[in-house]
């Protein structure tokens, strides 16, 4: 029964892929070798793993660009995280790829972000310059290969190589000397797309811009006639959704319409073809032109926001504090980060434990040791 499950799998992927997808079965495996499972395949597996882990649910305590004193409408990483695989599992589709190490990847993207989103990140890359710098890609990384426990029998999370590998790529765009899996591109097309979208809408709700300069962008227009040519008589909540959802469909359908035909007509038969192209999936043409213009509005006028600015400022210098604190008498710390001052150090272990708090967590142990 279990060999006719994971055949069935394997049988529905032949029929269902492209040749250029990343076939489950065909995985260069894990760095601990363990049995197949009787009916899941190895990327259900890795997707399963990263869900139940510690650090996947710390994703619903840290914001994603807008702190928890701004209101509490906005995003999390953990509502980014599972908007991303939607998204990306929607175009994984279109395009004939393994949605399953697409879900992988997109639950597993952000998972090494630490409190308070990109300021704390900066904070500890400063903390931490001495010895290498910190990065969330990176940590991610860090959680899952020895971070995370779950068996007696090897640290972290033991996850296929296709999946560090397609994380690995989001440290180095060409890790390993090759590009991506499609699976891998697809999501980082997925995490920009709602990066911009849900940065928009969270903005307005907080009133950090108004309507009027939103629509000031040339993306935002050409969404704007979308939504003129198929609704009417929209509330002003209607009509924003309506907006954020325009922008990442009018996205999806740029992505789709241009890399669908172009994998059809390719030629490709295996993953090494994808790897040896430098083709990228991606938007493109006018609408990848508009996009960056409207990233740059979202730079000058929301990310630079004098209320975020303010804020980031703050929580940086709180996290240069906490860390000075902790590395000054790491008693405090839990035993296994204590343990892990003898492998890569005392700064190291005092940043990896940082990085894993929760905005809340983060906060209540500021208040708890600096006061």
């Amino acid at each position: 029964m279990a060999n006719q499950a994971l055949q069935s799998t394997d049988e529905r992927e032949r029929a269902l892929l492209a040749p250029y997808a990343m076939f489950s079965n065909l995985s260069e495996g894990r760095r601990y070798e363990e049995a197949e499972h009787p009916y899941r395949s190895s990327f259900q597996r890795d997707r399963d793993r990263i869900v139940y882990s510690a650090a996947y649910r710390r994703l619903s305590g840290k914001m994603q660009v807008f702190t928890g004193d701004m209101g509490d409408y906005h995003r999390t990483r953990l509502t980014h995280t599972q908007e991303v695989a939607s998204i990306a599992r929607t175009m994984g589709r279109a395009l004939r790829l393994n949605e399953d190490l697409i879900e992988a990847l997109s639950l597993f993207h952000d998972i090494g972000h630490p409190p308070y989103g990109h300021a704390g990140e900066d904070a500890l890359d400063e903390c931490l310059a001495d010895e290498g710098g910190f990065s969330h890609n990176q940590y991610a990384l860090t959680i899952a290969e020895e971070l995370e426990i779950r068996h007696q029998s090897f640290p972290g999370l033991n996850l296929t190589k296709e999946v560090l590998s397609g994380q690995a790529t989001r440290v180095d765009k060409e890790a390993d000397g090759v590009l991506p899996l499609l699976e891998a591109q697809v999501v980082e097309a997925a995490d920009s797309m709602t990066y911009d979208a849900h940065d928009v809408d969270d903005a307005l709700k907080l009133g950090l811009v108004t309507l009027d300069e939103v629509h000031e962008q040339e993306m935002i227009r050409t969404c704007v006639d979308l939504i003129k040519q198929r609704e009417s008589d929209l509330g002003p909540e209607e009509y924003i959704r309506a907006l954020i959802h325009t922008m990442v469909d009018c996205q999806v359908t740029n992505v789709l319409e241009n890399a669908g035909p172009f994998l059809a007509h390719s030629g490709w038969t295996s993953i090494n073809d994808v790897r040896q192209s430098d083709y990228r999936i991606g938007t493109v043409g006018e609408l990848a032109d508009t996009k960056k213009a409207m990233e740059g509005f979202l730079y000058e006028r929301v990310y630079r926001h004098p209320e975020l600015i303010k804020t980031r400022e703050r929580a940086q210098s709180q996290i240069h504090t906490l860390f000075d604190t902790f590395v000054a008498n790491p008693d405090p710390m839990p035993l296994r980060f204590k343990k892990r001052i003898e492998v890569v150090g005392l700064r190291r272990s005092v940043g990896d434990y940082i990085a894993g708090m929760t905005d809340r967590f983060f906060e209540q142990q500021y208040l708890g040791f600096v006061g």
